[in-house]
């Protein structure tokens, strides 16, 4: 049987930018298998499954070669084709239900609101491979339960590094996040994010390490509302409403496709 699936642009209004994912809409659970394969096949950082589940959906993400326990522009994307495809909840907001709980996702004019945890860090010393894989010094390294966090001297050094990925991917974490004081004063901060040990070199915009930069930038700047720009090749934006233990991150996404998948679930 034909399954529709849907590619979409998150944390952009523009087609081409922010951070596509695939979002597969399903009657019910395969093997991971098939759904690890699926992800593979689709080649995008993160491809989203859904299942209706009550009044929500389970929800799942799959980099190209492991599932993972959070991804922000993903559930913006699943969100995003809810809504594209008229199946978005009479008494918003959406509820997902996920490996890391229940994730609301609030709709508002063209904008989604997603109500996610904060993953705060704690400081560390730098790991083995951290510093010849940036190829910078960093001011600050810190960790959580997913990802490093390195903060760079400059808005510039952030945006000119050229990682070394053998060397990063030897890092046992997620992916590393990397950031600075943003020169523009439309953001607070910038941010990249390398994740080649579970098989995305450089992620677009990555939601869920805005988890840990809310926090972060909170504390150093002492405004609970802030914004942040990823300067990936693509570039997102991203708010950021932290309040206590959540954080509401906002952002926009487009359309660009839709397919049929021709092979069945097993």
């Amino acid at each position: 049987m034909p399954r529709p699936f849907l590619v979409v642009d998150a944390f952009t209004d523009q087609p081409f930018r922010g951070n596509p994912a695939a979002v597969v809409p399903l009657d019910s659970w395969p093997s991971d298998a098939w759904l690890q394969n699926v992800a593979m096949e689709m080649n995008h950082a993160e491809t989203a499954f859904l299942v209706p589940a009550g009044s929500g959906h389970h929800l799942r993400w799959f980099t190209p070669t492991v599932e993972v326990d959070l991804c922000g522009h993903a559930t913006l994307a699943a969100a995003k084709a809810l809504a594209h495809q008229n199946r978005w909840p009479a008494d918003d907001p959406v509820r997902f239900q996920t490996r890391s709980g229940e994730l609301l996702v609030k709709q508002t004019a063209d904008t989604f609101e997603l109500d996610f945890p904060v993953v705060p860090q704690t400081p560390c010393q730098s790991p083995s491979g951290l510093r010849k894989g940036l190829g910078a010094t960093p001011v600050h390294v810190g960790k959580n339960s997913m990802d490093y966090l390195v903060e760079l001297s400059s808005e510039q050094e952030v945006r000119s590094l050229r990682p070394d990925w053998k060397a990063l991917g030897s890092i046992p974490c997620r992916g590393i996040i990397v950031t600075a004081p943003s020169t523009n004063p439309q953001f607070d901060c910038v941010s990249r994010f390398f994740a080649p040990a579970v098989g995305v070199d450089e992620d677009p915009v990555t939601g869920s390490a805005h988890c840990c930069l809310a926090e972060y930038w909170a504390k150093k700047t002492g405004k609970s509302d802030l914004v942040g720009f990823q300067a990936s090749r693509r570039g997102g934006i991203v708010t950021m409403r932290l309040r206590e233990n959540r954080v509401i991150l906002g952002g926009q996404a487009v359309v660009v496709s839709e397919g049929t998948l021709l092979v069945d679930p097993v």
